[in-house]
């Protein structure tokens, strides 16, 4: 995180709180303008510390390796099929044109963009969900749905999905009932 350009932004309005986030390759941190240089120093590094930290919980540890995704997988099959959805093998593959991952329930087989590596645990738990469905149910009907949107965060991720593609130009479309 050293090397991100930062930005501080001080504000009249901002009297005690102190804000950091990412916008694009920026990170932007919000102080109050009467804070001094010093307790400026110490506050952009509170909040890079913080960020950072933040945005390492949230991605997943699947993103390492194809066993790590695997074992992913069998955790999210216990947990919303009661292990009815066994994939032969997951595994991570070069960026897909026009989908985020697919499955072959023919032979059990689990795609996944590489695309998804760096987002966050919950967006990748979702589409690892999916493609774990399709297993049970193939194509996206009722049934289908009806198995996905057990998965607590299926409406948030669809969102994330949606807007990654848009702000990256990809026109992969997220499927829904």
């Amino acid at each position: 995180m050293a090397k991100a350009q930062v930005e501080v932004r001080r504000s009249w309005r901002r009297r005690r709180t102190v804000t950091a986030y990412r916008e694009g390759d920026k990170i932007i941190v919000l102080l109050p303008a009467r804070m001094s240089r010093a307790e400026e120093e110490h506050w952009v590094e509170e909040m890079l510390r913080k960020l950072q930290r933040s945005e390492t919980r949230r991605r997943s540890p699947a993103r390492s390796s194809d066993e790590i995704l695997l074992a992913r997988c069998a955790e999210l099959n216990a947990k919303h099929f009661a292990g009815r959805a066994s994939p032969s093998s997951v595994r991570w593959v070069p960026p897909m044109r026009t989908r985020w991952a697919s499955c072959t329930p023919g032979d059990a087989t689990i795609r996944v963009s590489e695309r998804l590596r760096e987002v966050p645990s919950w967006v990748l738990d979702y589409v690892l969900v999916h493609e774990l469905a399709h297993l049970l149910v193939p194509g996206h009907g009722a049934d289908f749905w009806k198995l996905v949107r057990a998965y607590p965060k299926t409406d948030r991720a669809m969102g994330f999905l949606e807007g990654l593609s848009a702000a990256a130009g990809l026109g992969i479309e997220v499927e829904g009932d």
